[in-house]
């Protein structure tokens, strides 16, 4: 694969991983579109980073079959599925410059020098890091390290890029630019990518689709502002970040923040909540408060303005807006 071709199509079939008597991955069933990015979010042991290790050949299965673009990957040894792996400790080799590092994989697979030395320049101008080569990968930051990383792993052309929380040990700003930048360069290339995080924001700014997992199931997949909008049950509306999940005996409410206003002196309307505020955090262009109520226990909202701490205030729902679940 050269740059600009579309990636790869990905099958993952009814796959089953067993450590012991322990289901790790249970029958779990996903396909990734040539160029896609999927991202596999879920909380910590739900068998995100055993999916990437099955398909890149690293667990046996114990039922199931992993296909790329129709081939059964089924006994393919790990280093002939020509994948593309990039993990959260970077894992760089410290006796080799960066330059070494991006090529390690070429080398390998004894490709020419020249040739390497173009395809190293070329990733280096990619990520970003142009005039690097020389460099010791000790004198790289955290994010210069990771920038290396992604380089080293899109060097062979892999038929699919698999990413198990690249970013997670980054701070915040950091951790945010490089999503950015992660996003264009899968853009440009066309790679197909399956990207593990337990961090939905990341998850959202990067991914073409998500899958939820849980206990080593598939719980739901589909495009991040169709999970947004309609999550399958109060677990996914919990992970994607809804705050407010009501209990209504057989029925869950899910109600968005943008769904709760504060009603002020001259709304002609009163609200359906009373309340007092808690808690007032400014997050850029808006505040995010949080007002203790009798029925509803803390209600979450967002605001242009901020309350003072202690305020009475009201509150309006607008009940349109309420996302109702069945209650599993």
């Amino acid at each position: 694969m050269t740059f600009g071709e579309p990636g790869a199509a990905v099958d993952v079939e009814e796959v089953t991983v067993r450590f012991g008597a322990t289901v790790a991955l249970d029958r779990f069933t996903q396909s990734v579109a040539p160029g896609e990015v999927l991202a596999v979010v879920g909380p910590s042991g739900c068998g995100k980073s055993t999916l990437l290790r099955a398909i890149a050949g690293l667990e046996q299965l114990a039922s199931g079959r992993v296909r790329i673009d129709g081939q059964d990957l089924v006994g393919t040894p790990p280093h002939q599925r020509e994948l593309g792996l990039m993990f959260q400790d970077h894992a760089l080799f410290s006796q080799l410059d960066v330059a070494g590092n991006i090529g390690f994989g070429l080398r390998m697979r004894r490709r020419s020098k020249p040739e390497m030395a173009a395809r190293v320049d070329e990733l280096l101008k990619l990520v970003d890091l142009d005039g690097f080569g020389h460099r010791s990968v000790d004198e790289l930051s955290g994010g210069e390290a990771q920038r290396v990383a992604l380089a080293r792993a899109l060097a062979p052309s892999p038929r699919l890029l698999m990413l198990d929380e690249p970013l997670g040990s980054l701070d915040r700003v950091l951790r945010e630019q490089l999503t950015h930048d992660l996003r264009r360069v899968l853009r440009e290339l066309g790679h197909t990518a399956i990207h593990v995080t337990h961090d939905q924001h990341e998850a959202f700014a990067l991914a073409d689709r998500i899958a939820i997992m849980r206990d080593g199931q598939l719980v739901q997949s589909g495009r991040p502002s169709e999970l947004w909008s309609a999550p399958a049950d109060a677990f996914v509306a919990e992970f994607l970040g809804h705050p407010n999940i009501w209990d209504r005996g057989d029925q869950v409410e899910v109600v968005p923040l943008n769904a709760i206003t504060i009603v002020k002196g001259n709304d002609s309307d009163r609200g359906e909540l009373d309340g007092v505020v808690t808690v007032a955090e400014f997050q850029g262009e808006r505040w995010r408060l949080t007002v203790a109520t009798e029925s509803h226990g803390e209600v979450h909202l967002e605001a242009e303005e901020p309350e003072d701490l202690g305020q009475e205030v009201e509150l309006k729902i607008n009940q349109a807006r309420i996302i109702t679940l069945p209650n599993r």
